[in-house]
């Protein structure tokens, strides 16, 4: 069988890969490995129907081997840290598949307040697999399930207030929520806080998570910034840990023009730690030349926010992300956070008398192509030669003014190709003859 976690937990069509057994068996694995048993952990889960399910076997699974449990109902995937990371909890387990459709599904274990490392998710699935020999609690030892009534939750929602102050009083802003937990959170947080918003995609009904909406299909945000006048507009994922903002020309500002904008500012101010952002390679060359020019440096990781966390903790530094709109404030928080990533946003935007398509537009892009190749054998690309070396002739041709990165995703069964250069055509060029390679070579 092979690994069970990707790069953001165990993910699968629930019921069917990510089943009511296997969430079971993630709880026992959990208590045992973390000497759960008399104390604490939390469970939050977004707005897919196969939650409820999932979050009640997870329940039994933990309670099985002592370890009470603290339901927090739908919540953002960083406002389950934030919980998870405070208090007496040992752990914090996320139901959720994220930017993935309705159909999938998701479990993310959490310790500290962050997503646990490689070593920790290796014990767990060892664990998984030997989940039914792993020694039960008798009936006075077991653990006990408790649903929150939104106590555990208020100090985060606090949190994310303190840090905004005053900087969206009066400001028009229009959110898309993906059908998904922002709207749990979301729009009573901005108008609270003064803002004019208008809302998209806050009517979940267990199905409708991502579905032509959130950050993953701005399209409509896009439209309503522009038919409703709004100063910007900021779009979540199904879990609210990413954010793609839109300017109020209506053009998208995604992480990499997000994490520009806030580290251009931070260079500015002298509080961009260490002269120091941390990003993936999937980032833009052209976020890696402002950052440069502007007098900081661009440290890369593999894809994945927790390989981001951990280089930046290496390198002591504060601000880090993806492009997809995983963006980490290190000084905050300790994951991947769409509603602080706005907040911090709007900071920049505040203290300065430019609008976001002028701070957006100080980031240069280069032309990037990014394909999703939708193969049976994403795993095995590199132990085909016949598109090993079309990948090869491929960067000879950009020379040192492009580059190409091949990789299968941690989330879906897909082939992720990005190709970049300065010549829109040629790089749209390679990008499809590489997807059509893998189509006809990996299937």
């Amino acid at each position: 069988m092979g690994r069970l976690f990707g790069t953001d937990g165990i993910r699968g069509v629930a019921n069917v890969d990510l089943t009511p057994t296997l969430a079971y068996d993630l709880g026992r694995a959990v208590g045992h490995h973390l000497d759960a048993a008399g104390r604490s952990v939390v469970i939050g889960q977004d707005t897919r129907r196969s939650c409820d399910m999932l979050v009640a076997s997870l329940s039994a699974g933990l309670t099985s081997l002592g370890a009470d449990v603290l339901q927090l109902g739908v919540v953002t995937t960083p406002g389950l840290a934030f919980v998870a990371g405070s208090g007496d909890h040992v752990a914090g387990i996320m139901v959720s598949a994220s930017h993935n459709p309705a159909a999938d599904n998701g479990l993310k274990v959490l310790s500290g307040g962050r997503k646990v490392d490689d070593e920790a998710e290796e014990i767990l699935e060892r664990l998984i697999f030997a989940a039914e020999a792993l020694p039960g609690r008798p009936n006075d030892e077991l653990g006990r399930v408790r649903r929150d009534d939104g106590q555990a939750i208020q100090p985060y929602i606090d949190h994310l207030a303190t840090a905004a102050a005053d900087v969206f009083d009066g400001l028009r802003i229009a959110i898309d929520c993906a059908n998904g937990s922002a709207a749990a959170v979301a729009p009573e947080l901005f108008r609270h806080l003064g803002a004019e918003v208008t809302v998209l995609g806050d009517a979940p009904d267990g199905s409708n998570i991502n579905l032509h909406c959130g950050s993953t299909h701005p399209e409509g945000l896009q439209a309503t910034v522009v038919a409703a006048g709004a100063d910007l507009g900021l779009a979540f994922d199904g879990d609210a840990d990413r954010l793609i903002a839109v300017d109020e020309r209506g053009a998208l500002v995604d992480g990499d023009g997000v994490m520009g904008i806030c580290a251009l500012a931070r260079l500015d101010a002298g509080t961009l730690r260490n002269n120091v952002l941390v990003a993936t390679v999937m980032s833009n060359g052209g976020l890696e030349r402002a950052i440069a020019d502007a007098g900081g440096q661009l440290i890369r990781t593999p894809v994945g926010d927790r390989h981001v966390y951990e280089a930046m903790e290496r390198h002591d530094a504060v601000l880090g992300g993806e492009q997809s709109g995983h963006i980490i404030f290190r000084d905050r928080a300790t994951t991947g956070d769409g509603i602080l990533s706005g907040i911090e946003l709007v900071r920049v935007l505040h203290g300065s008398a430019a609008k976001l398509s002028e701070l957006a537009g100080r980031i240069p892009r280069l032309p990037q192509v990014v394909l999703n190749s939708a193969v049976r054998h994403k795993d095995q690309w590199q132990l085909d030669p016949a598109f090993n070396a079309a990948v090869v002739r491929a960067t000879d041709r950009l020379g040192a003014t492009g580059r190409i990165l091949v990789r299968p995703s941690g989330t879906e069964p897909k082939l992720r190709i990005m190709v970049e250069g300065d010549d829109p055509a040629e790089i749209g060029a390679i990008a499809r003859e590489l997807d059509e390679l893998a189509q006809a070579r990996l299937n």
